[in-house]
Order: structure tokens, then sequence, then C-alpha cells
């Protein structure tokens, strides 16, 4: 999920430059790329899936065309930075990978509603 969202990022920045943008909006394409370097590795995912759905719902309503594209960074940004980064990144290396075991509840109500005789 990180390398497609990264490399949607980087097609619609690459694309936007291509367009060419007034020069107050310049740098927002360069840092949509440095995010997405840095969403791909899985470097402060939390933060950068947070800055990815930022700059895709930003797209979405300022830009013309078609808003899905940025609409589905937007989302898989706000996913990435709920779900964390994943074994394979950096920030799993750096700071090892958690993982949540869920445990089956023994005591309680049974579930069913049917009668125990």
């Amino acid at each position: 999920m990180r390398l497609v969202a990264g490399c949607a990022l980087i097609l619609q920045s690459v694309a936007v430059l291509r367009i060419g943008l007034p020069s107050t909006q310049v740098p927002i394409p360069y840092l949509a790329m440095v995010t997405a370097v840095l969403l791909m590795g899985g470097l402060w995912t939390p933060v950068i899936g947070t800055l990815t759905a930022v700059i895709g719902f930003a797209r979405a309503v300022l830009h013309r065309g078609d808003p899905l594209a940025s609409v589905l960074v937007a989302t898989m940004g706000v996913a990435l930075a709920l779900l964390g980064p994943g074994a394979w990144s950096v920030d799993a290396y750096l700071f090892g990978w958690k993982r949540v075991d869920l445990r089956v509840r023994t005591n309680g109500p049974k579930r069913g509603g049917g009668s125990d005789d």
C-alpha cells in the first residue's frame, strides 16, 4: 500500500509540474515527492501518512480535473497513518515492528442467545 500510494503521489506531482504552476504553488509538488519517497520507505509513517492525506485532499479540492485519484491517495494516506508501516519498513527496522494480539474473552455472556440446559 505504501508503494502504490507513493508512486501515485509522485506521478501526480510530475503531471502537475509538467503543466506549470504559478510561482506560489511550485513547492507543493516537490513536498509531495519528498513525502512519497518517505512513505515508500516507511519512515515516520504516521506523520507522513497524515501529510499524504492532507496533500491528497488539497489536490482534490484545489486542482481542476478528476479528483478521484487524489481522493484515493488521501484515503490511502489515512489508512497508512492508522495502520502503521508494516514489517518491511525503515520504522520497523529502527523501532521494531509492533504487533497487536487480540485475546479471546473467556468470561462474560455467551453468544447465541440460547439457553444451556
